[in-house]
């Protein structure tokens, strides 16, 4: 799996922490870069940790399922991506106090990045570079995430299910390529 695939699934993965920092964004009052940076690095390094550890755990199982490694990729990103969609649908937003609550803040950063989990043992299945795996999702989380604050401040909870959805399909779309690659039928 290349950079662009990998950049592709970290946006797909960062997309229900971009969705959660835009109902943070609509919060804050004060101290506005503040706490958007920090919310932004929960998600960043929780979505590259999440990865991480999928990745030592599938590492053990790896060699044994070899055969079907592209069928359990592609069956954990399409479940994760349909699961993006079907919670695109919820159009709630708990909208807080001006304050960070970091067990808060804790708990959303790990809820948004078990899908992160699961892709990591993909990864361990297609032998992915693991370092450079995790480097780029979380960085591609923070970013996200940061302008997802500045956006929930801007424009409120509009674009939360649109992102959602976004993600669903850039990972449904990853997974069936790597099935398909798999498989032979696509050389890319």
């Amino acid at each position: 799996m290349n950079l662009i695939s990998v950049f592709f699934i970290g946006v797909g993965l960062s997309m229900d922490a971009f969705a959660a920092a835009i109902c943070k964004g609509l919060s804050i009052r004060k101290k506005f870069l503040e706490k958007s940076f920090v919310i932004a690095l929960f998600f960043g390094v929780f979505q590259a940790l999440m990865p991480f550890v999928g990745y030592l755990l599938g590492s053990i199982f790896a060699e044994k399922l070899q055969r079907i490694d592209h069928w359990i990729a592609f069956v954990l990103l399409s479940i994760i991506g349909v699961n993006m969609i079907r919670e695109s649908r919820e159009k709630t937003c708990k909208i807080e106090e001006d304050k960070l609550d970091l067990k808060n803040l804790l708990m959303l950063a790990i809820a948004t990045s078990i899908d992160a989990l699961a892709v990591g043992v993909s990864f361990a299945f297609l032998n992915i570079k693991i370092s450079m795996a995790i480097f780029v999702i979380g960085l591609t989380t923070f970013i996200i995430s940061f302008f997802g604050v500045q956006i929930g401040k801007a424009f409120g909870i509009a674009l939360k299910d649109k992102a959602q959805v976004t993600g669903g399909l850039i990972l449904i779309f990853l997974g069936l390529k790597i099935l398909v690659e798999h498989l032979g039928l696509l050389t890319i």
